[in-house]
């Protein structure tokens, strides 16, 4: 993201990161400053977009103990957080970041690496109207599509049943391609025939080359698929309902993450579905 908006010359101040090598390098490649805290970066930029892994990562970076988090310089500091986390933990980072005089806003992205480096990100927003409309320009720097979801969360709602969706789909190509092997038939035709009927997907093009190959080379992490999954799961037992299969998805990516296969590529799931591959396939 850093670099393609280098591209389209809106400044970078300053970036940081967990691995300070990886920032640092980045930083040097930008001509900003390799910042060591997240307080540095918000000290140096107007604008500060935040990615994070999950939860705990965002409550950290926005802590309002730690003098090295983004908090201590909000005041007339625009955050536009960019994670996919729980719905509650945007609203409390809204909350947190107003009462230090700053404001935020949630981009929630439906894309991955490739996208955001092309500036092709599909963006879901929440939060205040004015903000958004304010952003808008910087927003449509960073994605071919932007969509204004609604009030802090709603974003976050739609992107956890967008992974949730996403999840299922690519939980059942793993078990359609592991069935299909196990039978004996060749994976290229049964690709070519699922993608020409019922069975199509975007998950099919995106993963079904990959699970037959074992070409797992992460680009969104099971780790994060069981993360979002449970998000959304979290959500249907806060309204009362039960959903069989995105609990089976869960529990799948949950056993990935258990038997040390999290960092890898959420087309990893075909791991537990080849009889091949794992002992309880």
């Amino acid at each position: 993201m850093a670099r393609h908006l280098r591209d389209q010359h809106i400044p970078v101040v300053a970036v940081t990161d967990l691995d300070r090598t990886k920032s640092a390098d980045l930083a040097r490649e930008l001509g900003c400053e390799p910042a060591d805290t997240p307080a540095q970066v918000a000290a140096l930029a107007t604008t500060v977009i935040t990615v994070v892994s999950d939860d705990g990562a965002m409550r950290h970076i926005f802590s309002p103990e730690d003098p090295r988090s983004l908090l201590p310089h909000a005041k007339g500091r625009t955050f536009l957080n960019c994670a996919t986390l729980s719905p509650s933990v945007h609203t409390e980072v809204e909350a947190l970041v107003e009462q230090a005089g700053g404001t935020t806003l949630e981009a929630c992205m439906a894309s991955s690496i490739p996208q955001a480096r092309q500036g092709t990100l599909y963006l879901m927003c929440g939060g205040r109207r004015e903000i958004f409309d304010r952003l808008k320009p910087l927003l449509e720097a960073m994605s071919t599509t932007v969509r204004y979801v609604g009030p802090t969360g709603q974003a976050a709602k739609v992107k956890a049943l967008v992974n949730m969706v996403m999840n299922c789909n690519t939980a059942a190509l793993a078990e359609g391609l592991g069935l299909g092997a196990a039978l004996g038939l060749d994976l290229t035709m049964l690709r070519e025939v699922f993608s020409q009927t019922g069975a199509n997907s975007r998950v099919l093009e995106t993963d079904g080359e990959d699970m037959q190959q074992r070409a797992h080379d992460c680009y969104f992490s099971a780790a994060h698929a069981a993360k979002d999954s449970g998000i959304a799961m979290a959500l249907a037992e806060s309204v009362g309902l039960r959903l069989p299969l995105a609990a089976a998805t869960l529990a799948q990516y949950r056993r990935l993450v258990e038997i040390g296969k999290g960092g890898l590529d959420k087309s990893a799931v075909a791991e537990l579905t080849f009889k091949d591959r794992h002992p309880s396939a």
